[in-house]
């Protein structure tokens, strides 16, 4: 399973690169946590007009469906950056130094492989659903108040496209270290043992503290 992670940074451009794509992908998971917000709130209004006014609010079902690219996959290259996502670590663990890296860098390729189909695959959905020359340039629209399909169709292929450039940064990090031997590549991950993750959270709860003393 994931554990938490760090990513080291200093000036080359690996470094550089690493932190202007960091921002977007903030910004990214910022846009999926208001999505998320939002549907609560079309929740409360749909479930509170059916119980005050008998009337639920209309297209609830089509708007849940339209957010869910943003719910699901604006946020996948933030996980990356952060080493978030769901893996086993027990055989990792075991490793260190060039062979750990050349681990990392064999899984990275097959995710980058991976994330360059599904580029490929999602668009082509879209551009079978996108159509200037339709009504609200839709072929295909919601089945309740009929919400153009494309817009959430288009933000899989946006969202692997960054991870993808994400996955292609790890893999130039994991390939520096490989040559390298270092111990600490940036712009990559870096499994935290329990220790370093109960002392960074104790600096943090320390941090927070003396800030609300003051």
């Amino acid at each position: 399973m994931a554990g938490a992670s760090s990513v080291l940074e200093d000036g080359s451009v690996l470094s550089r690169l690493d932190r202007k794509l960091f921002w977007l992908e903030r910004q990214l998971a910022l846009i999926g946590g208001l999505a998320v917000f939002s549907l609560m709130l079309l929740a409360v209004i749909s479930v509170g007009g059916r119980n005050f006014i008998n009337q639920p609010l209309p297209g609830y079902v089509d708007w849940i469906e339209q957010a869910m690219p943003l719910i699901a996959f604006i946020a996948v290259s933030y996980a990356q950056r952060l080493g978030g996502h769901i893996r086993m670590d027990i055989v990792i663990g075991l490793m260190s130094g060039r062979v750990l890296w050349l681990a990392e860098f064999i899984s990275t390729l097959a995710m980058l492989v991976l994330m360059l189909l599904l580029v490929w695959g999602t668009y082509a959905h879209f551009d079978r659903s996108f159509d200037f020359s339709a009504p609200m340039w839709s072929r295909d629209s919601s089945m309740d108040i009929g919400i153009p399909l494309w817009p959430g169709k288009l933000l899989a292929p946006i969202a692997f496209s960054v991870l993808s450039l994400r996955l292609s940064l790890q893999l130039w990090g994991y390939g520096r270290a490989i040559l390298s031997g270092t111990k600490t590549p940036v712009a990559v991950p870096l499994i935290e043992d329990a220790a370093t993750q109960a002392a960074n959270e104790a600096k943090t709860v320390s941090g927070f503290d003396n800030g609300e003393r003051a």
